[in-house]
């Protein structure tokens, strides 16, 4: 007889694991997710994806605001073998536990007991990892402090956003989970305590952490610009208002090797010999030494010594370059950045390049912080 399982999750990265639970034969008794709320401009109502895929399913579905309050009568009565949480968003109590005999089985995005919490892979790309994945384990009443039971990694690399990750692990998650609860019915999964000695807890994302400070320097940049998309979003002040930034690239040949992440920054930053903005070593010593020299005025395409170049005189968040054929560089605390992809108020997502045939932004103007 196939397990009885109750499923717990809300948003799409935990779909793939509900559908691979049923995709392989389970019975999945019951889902519980989130109450629908409103969301976006509208305000418009809208169910979670995982009650959309459970409705579609024929699965009963159960929304308590704190299933440790009033949800447990409805789990108890559905009397699952084992229950499974992905991203469902509710604390459970040990009340909640006790219930399924084989436990709970949670997926969670990374490579545990490193980055704990509700943001595992924001974290990861904010703190230049180069790797993580998705561990499955038997939740306890701590936070992602539960035994392990299986793992798979992956690489980050420097084109992932947070949302792009999030897909990816949301596949290996659901594999991973089938394999885990063949192996607990079986009793070949494994179990091992997490190390506490290693173990790392982050926050919640909140929509100011989108801020990008230029002072930090281009890669910590970068990762904002990664790991806030799609939310928050990065962003910096323009004009009194917001100006999102959805890509952005290192402008290598102006950017001091001290913050490259890893050899393969590095590596790239010493092979790298273009700088943008000086036409030759004596143009490119005028520009630092010389404000008044526009760098919007400067030839771009000669091959320099990227150390040759000083942008101290540049407070981080100036604006270097701004125009359709060069794009919007701005200068960060150790070199420059392009903001590639932008929403400028009261505009579209769209290329910058693109932006700025239509629009002016002044080089020399200083990107500040902004309210969002």
């Amino acid at each position: 007889m196939s397990l009885r399982v109750v499923f717990m999750g809300t948003p799409d990265f935990a779909v793939p694991s509900l559908r691979a639970l049923v995709e392989a034969g389970y019975d999945v008794v019951g889902v519980f997710t989130q109450p629908d709320r409103p969301k976006g401009r509208g305000g418009k109502v809208q169910q979670s994806p995982v009650k959309e895929y459970a409705l579609a399913q024929g699965i009963p579905v159960y929304q308590p605001m704190k299933i440790r309050a009033d949800g447990l009568d409805d789990l108890r009565k559905l009397a699952p073998d084992v229950c499974v949480t992905a991203a469902f968003g509710q604390i459970l109590s040990q009340e909640v536990l006790d219930i399924p005999p084989m436990g709970t089985v949670n997926v969670h995005a990374s490579l545990l007991p490193r980055h704990r919490g509700a943001a595992p892979v924001q974290w990861a790309i904010l703190q230049g990892d180069a790797e993580t994945g998705v561990t499955t384990m038997l939740t306890d009443k701590g936070i992602d402090t539960g035994d392990m039971l299986l793992k798979a990694a992956c690489s980050i690399t420097e084109e992932d956003t947070a949302g792009v990750l999030l897909e990816r692990l949301s596949r290996m998650g659901a594999e991973l989970l089938v394999e885990t609860i063949r192996r607990l019915e079986n009793g070949t999964c494994p179990r091992e305590k997490q190390d506490e000695t290693i173990a790392t807890y982050d926050p919640m994302l909140r929509k100011e952490m989108g801020l990008l400070d230029f002072s930090e320097g281009t890669y910590s940049c970068l990762r904002r610009v990664r790991a806030m998309n799609p939310w928050p979003c990065a962003y910096t002040g323009l004009d009194g208002g917001v100006l999102k930034v959805w890509k952005a690239r290192a402008e290598e040949g102006m950017i001091n090797a001290a913050d490259a992440t890893n050899s393969e920054e590095a590596e790239d930053m010493n092979e790298t010999k273009s700088i943008r903005g000086a036409k030759n070593v004596q143009d490119a010593n005028d520009v630092s030494t010389h404000p008044e020299h526009s760098l919007s005025t400067v030839g771009r395409d000669t091959l320099i010594a990227p150390q040759s170049v000083s942008f101290s005189g540049k407070p981080p968040g100036t604006v270097l370059f701004a125009d359709a054929k060069q794009g919007l560089v701005v200068a960060t605390g150790d070199g420059a950045m392009e903001l590639v992809e932008i929403q400028a108020p009261n505009a579209k997502r769209m290329e910058a390049r693109a932006y700025l045939r239509g629009h002016v932004i002044e080089t020399g103007k200083i990107l500040r912080e902004a309210m969002i």
